[in-house]
Parts: structure tokens; sequence; C-alpha cells
């Protein structure tokens, strides 16, 4: 008696569940995926994503360098339109208790990625803004900003 009724259970539950993996599928088939890595000379091996307003992105970050992590780290700092990339990433290069994100400036912050040491990757899935133009991204470890580790994530309507 209890098999038939934990038979009945796993029959009444299985269409749902499909359902749900159907749906999870879907979903992901419309995310648009960017792998991309952090290197010694300070910078994003892509500099330029184009997305469309509204869609879900996944940025992959790895970081490919022998230095250990406290001395060559990366992340993924996307910025809102209006943010200044100087002064967030002046500020969070201070917030070394917080993965050099400041506080203070997370309102400027429309997606992150914790620190990649050598060998490592992280990863953040975001929905891009809704309104078209020009978003920047840099990397918040001490002195890649201003050694030119950034890029610009273009919301566009007819986005490739």
């Amino acid at each position: 008696m209890k098999s038939t009724k934990k038979l009945l259970t796993i029959l009444f539950m299985l269409p749902m569940l499909l359902l749900f993996t159907q749906q999870g599928t879907a979903d992901d088939a419309d995310v648009k995926v960017i792998e991309m890595e952090g290197t010694n000379q300070l910078d994003f091996t892509v500099t330029e994503i184009e997305v469309r307003p509204g869609q879900k992105v996944k940025v992959k970050l790895k970081t490919v360098s022998d230095f250990p992590k406290a001395a060559m780290a990366h992340n993924f700092v996307l910025l809102t339109a209006d943010a200044d990339a100087s002064a967030v990433a002046v500020a969070s290069a201070k917030a070394s208790d917080n993965e050099y994100i400041a506080p203070e400036m997370e309102d400027q912050i429309l997606a992150k990625t914790g620190l990649a040491g050598g060998g490592e990757t992280v990863e953040v899935t975001f929905t891009a803004p809704e309104e078209p133009g020009t978003y920047e991204y840099i990397c918040t470890f001490p002195g890649h900003y201003s050694g030119g580790m950034k890029g610009t994530l273009t919301v566009k309507k007819q986005a490739t």
C-alpha cells in the first residue's frame, strides 16, 4: 500500500518536474554568455559587449596569472551609465576587506563578481539595463582600472 501511494505521488509530480526543467532550459537559451580572461597585463580579453535591453547576460571571468591572489586578482564590475568609473575604482581600491568594492559606491554598480586569483573563474548573471546606451565595466583591484582594465557593455535594441 505504501509503495502504491509513493508511486502515485511520483507520477503526479513528474509532469510538474518536467515543466520546471523545460522552463529552465528555455530561459537558459536566451542568456548571452561572455567568457573573458583577466591578464597580468591589466586587461580584459573582451573589451566590448553588445546586448539587447533586458537581455540576461552571464559573464565568466578567468584570471590568467602565476602571481599570488593577493598580488594579482581580477573582478568584473559593471557600472551605471552615469557612474564615475575613476571615483569607483579609487574608493574601491581601499576596500580590501570587501573584495575591493567600496560599500559607498554600491549604488553605482549594476553587477559584479568576486575576485579571481590565478587559474580561478568567477561569474555573474544579470539582466541588461532596459535603457539603451553605453555602460562601462572595470576591474577594481588596486591600480587595475588606471592601468587600463576596462571595457564597455552597449545596450542596443538590435544587438548582435
